[in-house]
């Protein structure tokens, strides 16, 4: 199986529970939400997304032929000890493309894998740590991982729809739109009340990296 890559980065992950902590992004292309076209946006499953998964012209991204060359390019990246290692797999939507040859392949290479997904895709066996953006109208069949991150508020995703769930950690996540400011105070006010919920804030955005 080949790969379609957006851009493969080193940073640091700046929402959730792994905030703060070194990891390669690899952010796939392609997405079942929505194609990523400005024209379709209003009338795609998810309407908020503020990511560019659109095509292979990132820095780092291209076409890799099989999982041995995609890990190959993650661990250039990383350029460091084999302590620690974490790449993030996201998108997009990753889970239309990892497979288990890559998950193999990036545990060869001392990975600690992580992967970000809307949850309508099942995961391949072996990611370490899975967590899950539900999004309002599009089936949830990943109902189960490491953290739920519920981008907040999405009038038809109310929180309470997805704390029974088989997770370890509830974040809520201020939508970052116009209302960013009503959000924000939304999603505290719902943590305050509802204390199995913790914030996520976009500290990547706040700081000034990717």
């Amino acid at each position: 199986m080949s790969y379609a890559v957006k851009e493969i980065f080193k940073t640091l992950q700046g929402e959730g529970a792994q905030m703060g902590r070194a990891a390669v992004f690899c952010r796939f292309a392609g997405c079942n939400l929505w194609s990523g076209r400005e024209a379709d946006r209003a009338t795609s499953v998810c309407t908020f997304c503020d990511t560019d998964f659109v095509g292979m012209d990132g820095t780092g991204g291209g076409r890799f032929t099989d999982a041995e060359a995609l890990a190959d390019a993650i661990a250039a990246e990383w350029a460091g000890s084999s302590a620690n290692r974490y790449v993030v797999m996201t998108g997009g939507e990753p889970l239309l493309q990892v497979d288990d040859a890559l998950v193999a392949a990036l545990h060869d290479r001392d990975f600690e894998i992580g992967v970000e997904t809307n949850g309508t895709q099942i995961a391949p066996a072996g990611i370490d740590w899975i967590c899950v953006s539900p999004k309002a109208d599009a089936d949830l069949v990943l109902q189960w991982g490491h953290e739920l991150k519920l981008v907040y508020p999405q009038e038809s995703a109310p929180p309470e729809l997805f704390e029974h769930l088989a997770f370890d950690h509830f974040f809520l996540q201020p939508m970052d739109s116009p209302t960013a400011a009503a959000n924000l105070e939304a999603a505290i006010t719902y943590c305050t009340d509802n204390p199995r919920w913790r914030l996520s804030l976009q500290s990547h955005k706040m700081i000034g990296i990717r």
